[in-house]
């Protein structure tokens, strides 16, 4: 079951980093949860696994929710030293872990997509950005963590005349908590894309796979999306 956006306060908007992963999906239920005025915002930076846009424009369509998927891919050469936007390189698998998974972080990419939300934020008279930084990112992605998320949220108060909050409501949960999270409000997470690969089916095997599905098992619940055949569940 999803949500529908209830009427906003007044003056009260967001613009919401979605994915289109569990996470952000969480994360842009829990501001229509709020009231708040939401507007979506997706990015095409050249991922490999940009099957992810199609979900959320889906999602969006269906709540209603304003939704604009923004093509960055002109900088795809500034930010292809990474697995997940080189689809010649080898997309590691197993459980999370700075030794093996370290080869799927795309240079600088939360404070390139936090700049284009806040201005996005301004343009429109929204005085909030969501996105789902979270505590089960904190050893492999340094651009999830309380310290950079601090910083960013001071900048953005003052970068314009109108400031601009960076809420991360997720910072210190786990995988785990924030699937128990949106859960109890209900959400159907057969509406989500988790897996790196580009697949028809997810993989069950890469890092993102891995902590998905336990998270589902830390929950005692099964995990709606549908596996490859030979996907570790």
């Amino acid at each position: 079951m999803t949500l529908s956006a209830s009427p906003a306060p007044a003056g009260r908007a967001t613009v919401v980093i979605y994915s289109g992963g569990m996470d952000s999906y969480t994360v842009l239920h829990r501001a229509l949860r709020e009231g708040l005025d939401v507007h979506a915002l997706s990015f095409d930076y050249g991922q490999r696994h940009a099957r992810e846009l199609e979900v959320a424009a889906r999602v969006c369509r269906g709540l209603g929710v304003p939704h604009q998927v923004v093509d960055i891919r002109a900088i795809h050469g500034l930010i292809d030293n990474s697995a997940l936007t080189d689809a010649s390189r080898e997309l590691p698998e197993g459980d999370y872990a700075e030794d093996n998974l370290a080869a799927t972080v795309v240079p600088n990419r939360n404070m390139i997509l936090l700049s284009l939300a806040i201005a996005k934020a301004v343009n429109i008279g929204a005085d909030r950005v969501d996105y789902g930084a979270h505590g089960g990112d904190h050893v492999l992605y340094p651009d999830c963590r309380p310290a950079f998320v601090e910083a960013m949220n001071a900048v953005a108060g003052i970068a314009n005349f109108e400031a601009v909050a960076i809420h991360a409501p997720y910072l210190r949960a786990s995988k785990a908590e924030i699937l128990a999270d949106g859960l109890a409000m209900g959400l159907d997470y057969a509406d989500t894309w988790t897996c790196y690969e580009g697949g028809e089916l997810a993989c069950g095997r890469c890092g993102s796979c891995r902590e998905r599905l336990a998270a589902f098992a830390a929950n005692g619940t099964v995990d709606p999306m549908a596996y490859a055949e030979g996907g570790i569940r």
